[in-house]
């Protein structure tokens, strides 16, 4: 049952659930070898990303897990078991459907959304050193959104389009093809972008761009890579699952530590000067590293005082820039009123990871996470700074 709610809100996280030809269906035919696709024999179903095996999850093919049910499949997880429980149900339509996703909505609740991908956040890294292959899988990605769910439909579900910078020339001529489509949102894999800051300099065509189109950039919680670049030097293995990753790998490299390192770069190479118009956000990685950033970023700053500064030197203090341009979704179990309070109610997104199983059952529960502010705030987190954000008020 959802919570009681007073308005329609904006969702900012929800997902889909791709069908099996999502990278297949329009790639090039001279790069069919390079394609990511579903394996079906002995083994069972799985993924490949060109040669390589993809190890980063669950393959859904017809079935998926109930929404919010990760808490009930932990507890009956055994080593070993095969990543399927009695939560597990058929896909439904409403997850592959635009048209039957409109109608969930409806019942709902929620008046918009930024929709994101299942696998297609999950892949890059698997080929995040294959110029050519990242761009044969993203471009017809990116094709198969445009088919079947629109990258602005009816003006309620705002697909992301999956971007990479590895190559910034044919990063830049995709972002203006989706933008043609009608692109609003642009996802970039948190982390280092061909062995650069994505805040570099040397982006700034991309930048420019972007804030030209008066589109948001957004980092969702993702395989980063980070267990294969940090974790193996401490004796780790390099590519887990998340249900095989040890409590060190959670600590330390995958999910704090690539949204950290990737916000404060951006702020550092002075991005924001560059382009004041910009807007970034952070789905899906929660908020308590939001204070450490806040309370550390300007010392750092200090403390760097008379180190190179490639973006330019700051001019304002780098915890007045975060909060200007960087809004978060957090996480269910996190303290959402402490974090308006710290960020301001103007930077914080209601996002409910709907329908996997880690996030919430239902969209609406989110309320219950700001029931205890002013009204005019819950307005803000569950609707206005979203609209806003996107450009939409």
């Amino acid at each position: 049952m959802a919570a009681p709610q007073h308005f329609d809100f904006f969702d900012a996280d929800n997902h889909y659930y791709e069908p099996l030809d999502c990278f297949t269906r329009h790639i090039a035919r001279a790069h069919q070898d390079l394609a990511i696709r579903y394996v079906f024999d002995d083994a069972g179903p799985r993924i490949v990303v060109g040669d390589r095996p993809y190890t980063y999850g669950a393959v859904y093919t017809e079935q998926c897990p109930e929404p919010g049910s990760l808490i009930q499949f932990l507890r009956t997880l055994k080593k070993g078991r095969e990543i399927q429980t009695e939560t597990d149900q058929p896909i439904p339509v409403e997850y592959q459907d635009r048209d039957a996703r409109i109608a969930m909505m409806d019942t709902q609740g929620v008046e918009s959304t930024i929709l994101l991908p299942t696998l297609g956040v999950t892949v890059e890294h698997f080929m995040r050193d294959q110029v050519v292959q990242t761009y044969a899988n993203l471009e017809s990605f990116n094709r198969f959104i445009e088919e079947d769910w629109g990258f602005d439909h009816q003006g309620r579900i705002f697909s992301a389009a999956m971007l990479s910078l590895i190559d910034r020339e044919r990063g830049v001529t995709e972002l203006e093809r989706v933008l043609a489509q009608g692109a609003r949102v642009i996802h970039l894999l948190a982390g280092p972008q061909g062995k650069r800051s994505p805040g570099d300099p040397y982006f700034d065509p991309f930048w420019a761009r972007v804030e030209e189109a008066g589109a948001v950039v957004v980092f969702h919680s993702a395989e980063t890579g980070y267990n294969e670049l940090f974790s193996t030097a401490w004796g780790e293995e390099p590519n887990p699952t998340p249900f095989e990753q040890s409590a060190f790998q959670w600590m330390n490299f995958f999910g704090d530590r690539p949204i950290i390192e990737t916000l404060t770069s951006l702020v550092f190479m002075n991005l924001f000067d560059r382009f004041p118009k910009l807007r970034i956000a952070s789905l899906e990685y929660g908020s308590i590293w939001v204070r450490y950033i806040l309370e550390s970023i300007d010392k750092k700053k200090g403390m760097a005082r008379n180190g190179p500064w490639p973006g330019g030197r700051l001019k304002r203090r780098p915890s007045e820039i975060f909060r200007e341009h960087i809004y978060v979704a957090p996480f269910p179990e996190d303290d959402v009123p402490a974090l308006v309070e710290l960020l301001g109610p103007e930077r914080v997104l209601a996002g409910s990871d709907f329908p996997h199983a880690e996030g919430m059952t239902e969209p609406g529960d989110f309320f219950t996470l700001v029931e205890t502010l002013p009204q005019e705030t819950q307005h803000l987190v569950m609707r206005d700074n979203a609209r806003r954000l996107l450009g939409l008020d």
